[in-house]
């Protein structure tokens, strides 16, 4: 919860706790609408909000690595600003939230959702479904990746890139440690959980995404509700008179 929030909104807060309101997300800007991820072909992605969040120093504070997560899905709204806040355009000239080697934007999101792979198009704010079906096995090697509902998969296509040769694959991993500390300032302003992880099943996830040649998977990043939160909305309220 955001150190600005007003008497007001914790009193909404506090109200849509008590009542067991559902189906909605409570924020320092007041209450706004969840809607859940439909997965189709092509998932539209809702405007990223550009304003309000955690300060920058308190992100820096809360900013941590977790194992633990929920299975409980993100909102479409929470989905859309995870992926604007990793590698988003912010600006007319379709440069992006992370900083790229001579604006060589090599690196390709990928994301595994609990019914399909996706690929994220900035440009259309907007996620092509490019596989079907349940493929967490291929998330990670550890038990919590195969779980997590959202992994981003990093890929990079060096073919793209403008540096010299030697210095592609360098550039391109330095890139990705971009996005991923995005993603972690993220997640730590929206109380979510994160893990930046190399044990991958490179091959699988190749082979999986139908990679050609000098297009090479970097990392992968686990992002979803921390296991407590789970617990603690699994608990009923209990009112004390």
């Amino acid at each position: 919860m955001r150190s600005s929030l007003t008497r007001r909104h914790f009193t909404t807060l506090t109200a849509a706790a008590v009542c067991g309101i559902s189906g909605t997300a409570v924020s320092a800007q007041g209450m706004r609408s969840s809607m859940p991820v439909q997965e189709s072909a092509r998932i539209s992605l809702l405007p990223p909000r550009m304003e309000g969040g955690m300060p920058l120093f308190e992100a820096l504070k809360d900013r941590k690595t977790t194992r633990a997560f929920s299975t409980r899905m993100p909102d479409l709204q929470t989905l859309s600003d995870l992926l604007w806040c990793a590698d988003g355009i912010n600006r007319d000239d379709g440069r992006r939230t992370a900083p790229s080697a001579l604006n060589s934007q090599t690196i390709a999101l990928y994301v595994i959702l609990p019914n399909g792979v996706y690929l994220y198009d900035p440009a259309e704010n907007a996620l092509d479904r490019v596989l079907e079906g349940n493929f967490q096995k291929l998330a990670g090697t550890q038990d919590y990746a195969q779980k997590v509902p959202v992994t981003l998969v990093y890929v990079s296509d060096l073919n793209r890139s403008n540096c010299s040769p030697e210095t592609r694959e360098p550039y391109a991993r330095v890139d990705c440690g971009f996005i991923g500390q995005n993603v972690y300032l993220f997640a730590a302003s929206e109380g979510l959980a994160t893990v930046f992880r190399g044990s991958l099943d490179f091959a699988g996830l190749a082979k999986m995404l139908k990679l050609k040649e000098g297009q090479i998977v970097l990392y992968a990043q686990s992002v979803g509700y921390p296991e407590e939160d789970e617990k603690r909305m699994a608990s009923p309220i209990r009112l004390v008179k």
